[in-house]
């Protein structure tokens, strides 16, 4: 993989580690300006493909950095974090979860998850309830009738993609200026901001970057049980926010959004990201969300 210089901050705000006994070291950016207001805390967790990093999740960082307490880590495998060559999981990713609301954050938060994070986030909350306020799900896969494949399929799918020579033209590819640019503008109504193509890029190019997304590429991230065993026995306010997606579906939260903790938006036309290109709507969604909710 071609040398690429030390990865600037995802996200202009002081960046901070966790030596985490979970995952290694963990960079994210923490910004505490409003911590006079009477809002819990706000936790930021960007999306799992093959280049992302909390720039994804910059708009809401900018947007309530001067209302909330707010943190936004760089995955474990991602971004300024830690991209050891290890075992990533949805279980790993929810235990690191639960290790920095607990070791970093400390008290009762609301969650803003962005794809394949919000299956880590209910995961997460299922195992240790009381220590989330709310969640919000942006884009949120884990509804989709159609089950994502388990066991020795995607066994064998990481075996091939972590052959040496056929693994690293895979990801190369994955990883181009042009495919990132394609991949996102699938995300996109509209144009595609070349600051998110710029750091996509840049991120997916620093030295292990390979690792956790060839977990991802295989499907080992994904929990087939997702919907039965981390959504529908949540208690907590969760809020849906989407409209279109081109990678993923939503039959399933049809069968959910009646209980009276759930809530939907669909912010229209977006196609997976509408915190990126409808943000004032977005905002809207989660503060009337969080307006209803008790301190």
């Amino acid at each position: 993989m071609t040398s690429m210089p030390p990865l600037p901050p995802a996200i202009e705000a002081p960046c901070h580690e966790l030596n985490s006994t979970v995952s290694g070291r963990v960079s994210y950016y923490h910004d505490d300006t409003a911590a006079k207001t009477a809002h819990p805390p706000l936790l930021l967790l960007h999306s799992v493909n093959a280049a992302p990093s909390a720039r994804e999740m910059r708009p809401l960082f900018d947007h309530y950095r001067s209302e909330r307490v707010i943190y936004a880590p760089d995955l474990p495998g991602f971004g300024r974090s830690e991209r050891a060559d290890r075992e990533y999981s949805p279980g790993f990713y929810a235990d690191f979860i639960n290790e920095f609301l607990r070791e970093v954050i400390g008290q009762p938060v609301d969650i803003v998850a962005f794809s394949l994070s919000a299956e880590f986030a209910a995961r997460a909350i299922n195992q240790a309830p009381g220590s989330v306020r709310s969640l919000a799900l942006i884009s949120p896969t884990g509804f989709s009738a159609r089950l994502p494949p388990t066991g020795p399929a995607t066994d064998r799918i990481l075996r091939a993609v972590r052959l040496p020579v056929f693994g690293d033209g895979v990801y190369s590819m994955l990883t181009s200026r042009m495919s990132i640019r394609y991949f996102l503008k699938q995300s996109f109504d509209g144009e595609v901001p070349k600051g998110l193509v710029d750091y996509a890029y840049a991120t997916s190019h620093q030295p292990g970057a390979k690792y956790a997304p060839f977990r991802f590429l295989a499907m080992k991230l994904f929990s087939a049980d997702a919907f039965d065993a981390y959504y529908r026995p949540l208690e907590l306010p969760v809020l849906a926010i989407h409209d279109t997606d081109p990678n993923i579906s939503f039959e399933r939260l049809d069968e959910i959004v009646d209980r009276p903790n759930w809530q939907r938006v669909t912010i229209t036309p977006t196609r997976g990201l509408p915190h990126w290109e409808k943000p004032a709507e977005t905002v809207a969604a989660l503060d009337q969300f969080w307006k209803g909710l008790k301190s």
